[in-house]
């Protein structure tokens, strides 16, 4: 029998190739993006890191070799994705991981924009992350696996009437209903397409945010600085 610190101990092994890879930023990186927000193609995913493709294409490269993320060719693009559902459960505790482990370390405090703030026409930063996980939490949105860019709704939709969206009513028009948006601070998805759009709304119609026109920054009004922690348990705007 291998001994506890046999390096070829099959879980052990595993493990420890596990965590060479995500010891790059570029690779932790995309690997973050695909389980997030599902398929992309390799100028899809060097747009978004901001790298140039030739870098990013070594590094896919290296993913492929270890398992993983696979890749489908599709025309002249090809499409990569996680191989692993189960790799965005593993890539989620490490965020929430290090996000606890900053909360105890003496460092800079939070700027307004990481606790909220707009990414296109939805909320970001930690608000954004919050409502995210309680609409997950909840078993209002079914959690991203990597499988593809649109999430589907629970089987219990009561969240989102809470949070003062009417499903029934909702208009997508060309839009995705909901997507998962890798939040660029925190690391953990926050909701997007119409369905982040509405949340958003409702907020600002509540008066529990104010946005600023001509910029990004979300504002939490002292009316939502006392109901919002109640509608999401995990956000505090004091974080």
């Amino acid at each position: 029998m291998r001994g506890w610190v046999d390096s070829q101990q099959p879980v052990l092994a595993s493990v420890i190739a596990l965590t060479r890879e995500l010891a790059d930023p570029v690779r932790l990186t995309a690997l973050q993006l695909l389980s997030a927000e599902g398929p992309h193609t390799l100028t899809q995913l060097a747009d978004a890191l901001g790298v140039s493709a030739p870098r990013l294409g070594n590094h896919l490269a290296r993913l492929r070799s270890t398992g993983l993320v696979t890749v489908e060719h599709t025309g002249r693009h090809a499409v990569y994705r996680v191989a692993s559902p189960g790799l965005g459960d593993v890539l989620t505790a490490l965020a929430r991981y290090a996000r606890a482990d900053l909360a105890v370390r003496p460092g800079r405090p939070p700027s307004p924009g990481d606790i909220a703030h707009t990414c296109y026409d939805h909320a970001a930063g930690l608000l954004g992350v919050a409502v995210f996980t309680t609409l997950v939490d909840r078993g209002a949105l079914r959690p991203p696996d990597g499988t593809a860019g649109t999430l589907a709704l629970g089987d219990d939709p009561s969240a989102f009437a809470e949070l003062g969206v009417d499903l029934a009513s909702l208009d997508t028009g060309r839009r995705k209903p909901a997507t998962a948006c890798l939040d660029r601070v925190h690391r953990l998805p926050h909701l997007g397409g119409a369905l982040g759009r509405s949340v958003l709304d409702a907020f600002i119609e509540r008066g529990l945010v104010r946005a600023h026109d001509g910029t990004r920054e979300l504002t939490v009004t002292p009316k939502g600085a006392t109901e919002l922690p109640a509608l999401l348990p995990t956000f505090s705007p004091d974080a």
